[in-house]
């Protein structure tokens, strides 16, 4: 992958949006599917999809950019009278993020084709691509979820039974994955994997039922949330109605980052309201490391919620003394520090009038690599600051992640190399301190054993990653390739 793809803001990647929806009354939701995208473009811009199933075959449409330059009117009418559908946003994990990585991904020979797409990552992806081609199985993609539908079709060609073939993927398969699926066939399967590390809830009305990466999918479509898949359970939903069973469960894993940042602040996660999660956040880190100042300043946008959750409890008011450029992409390529620094005077913008003379806590969600803390504290000061206080709402990122969150390898991640002081002097704070695990896990309030917290604990729940993070301390960083990826 080209490691120059990186993000101007701290170098985090949204990973993908995966969404999926059957009509019950045979009546076209290929526009569902679009709305639904759309509100999940906020995780990932790289490319996007959608496959529909009319009554007679499957139509697919992938493309490079955003939902609304790819599916115009006249693209739309290809998809109408559509009876399921599937629909995908990425930001690549595994891949070069071409064309040919775009989601979702079509298999013929079986059940009248097959499409796919999925939110996550396969850490033993590697092993398993090179097990595919010893069977004489060609992927045209180097994307992962090319990979779980060529699993999938196997082993479904093999039981012909989609509950089946399901379990048998989850078996062969180590990572995150959430996964939509239609037949040609009219079937629409959804899985999660056995941990339920990627989110995937589920609304249902008397019209419709659809499965989403983020509840707020399902709010731009009028359908009511009603729940989340399970760790290891299937959908199928097809002309027989709606069947589900749990086919092969472990415990529960959930990624804490779609709280501290990825997901939208309006989206529902098992229950919770991202929104009032963050603010916690902020209401611990208050109480935590408090500070004398002046005002309080989120960076834009994730950090909002938790910055009002900081003023509230600490009693500093909030002000919007950044301001971000709405029209600067997420995406673009900055293969250096000075490009990385410059992004960060493109996206955001200090307001003088509001941070002139003042002491300033400024609230962020993480820190990474470290690269852009520092100019976005440079920036607030050279806007007459007379204190910048950093406050971080997620504990010190010192674990790469293999489960679809694109953070780098031990060599990069800046807190698992300096001090937490030393941090402090590289951007030029006068304070740097980070919200607990405990107090994470709190505001998230799912409970300790029920996330994934590798990326702060160095503890993977899975075997594989576990296996892969002590390579990766041995081997270090490989040009041009993950350690997962690869096939030996």
């Amino acid at each position: 992958m080209d490691k120059s793809n990186v993000s101007p803001l701290e170098g985090k990647r949204e990973y993908c949006g995966a969404f999926g929806v059957y009509s019950f009354l045979g009546e076209d939701v290929s526009y569902d599917a679009y709305r639904g995208i759309v509100a999940l473009q906020h995780r990932g811009q790289d490319s996007a999809g959608i496959a529909t199933y009319n009554g007679k075959k499957i139509e697919l449409t992938r493309e490079l950019g955003l939902v609304s330059d790819i599916f115009t009117p006249k693209k739309m009418q290809e998809h109408e009278g559509a009876l399921a559908a599937i629909g995908h946003t990425r930001y690549p994990t595994i891949g070069a993020g071409g064309k040919e990585d775009a989601q979702p991904f079509y298999i013929e020979g079986v059940r009248g084709g097959m499409a796919l797409a999925h939110n996550g990552n396969i850490a033993n992806y590697g092993r398993i691509r090179a097990q595919l081609e010893k069977e004489g199985v060609t992927l045209g993609s180097t994307c992962d979820a090319d990979l779980i539908l060529g699993v999938f079709a196997r082993e479904y060609k093999a039981c012909k039974d989609f509950f089946e073939a399901a379990k048998k993927t989850m078996e062969v398969l180590d990572g995150s994955y959430s996964v939509v699926l239609i037949s040609g066939e009219g079937d629409l399967v959804v899985f999660r994997d056995p941990h339920a590390i990627r989110p995937l809830c589920i609304g249902r009305n008397k019209e419709k039922i659809i499965f989403a990466s983020e509840s707020v999918a399902l709010d731009i479509n009028g359908c009511p949330l009603v729940g989340d898949v399970k760790p290891g359970e299937v959908y199928v939903v097809n002309k027989e109605g709606v069947k589900s069973k749990v086919v092969l469960a472990k415990e529960k894993k959930h990624c804490m980052f779609e709280f501290v940042y990825f997901s939208r602040p309006d989206s529902v996660i098992e229950g919770k309201l991202v929104h009032y999660a963050r603010m916690e956040m902020g209401r611990r880190l208050a109480k935590s490391a408090p500070v004398e100042a002046d005002i309080v300043v989120a960076v834009p946008d994730t950090a909002r919620s938790a910055a009002v959750g900081y003023s509230q409890e600490s009693k500093i008011p909030i002000e919007e003394g950044l301001i971000k450029n709405r029209y600067i992409g997420r995406t673009f390529i900055m293969p250096s520090q000075k490009k990385r620094q410059d992004a960060v005077r493109l996206k955001l913008n200090a307001v003088r009038k509001l941070l002139e003379g003042k002491r300033v806590v400024l609230i962020d969600d993480s820190i990474v690599r470290g690269t852009t803390s520092g100019p976005i504290v440079k920036l607030v000061r050279e806007a007459g600051a007379k204190e910048v206080h950093m406050r971080i709402t997620c504990p010190p990122v010192i674990s790469p992640c293999f489960y679809g969150v694109d953070l780098p390898t031990y060599v990069e991640l800046i807190a698992a190399n300096k001090s937490v002081e030393e941090i402090r002097k590289m951007i030029g704070a006068d304070s740097l301190a980070y919200l607990g695990v405990e107090d994470l896990v709190a505001s998230i309030g799912l409970g300790k054993d029920n996330m994934c917290l590798g990326c702060i604990t160095d503890k993977y729940p899975t075997a594989f990653g576990n296996e892969i993070a002590q390579k990766m301390k041995k081997e270090g960083r490989k040009d041009g390739v993950r350690i997962w990826e690869e096939k030996a």
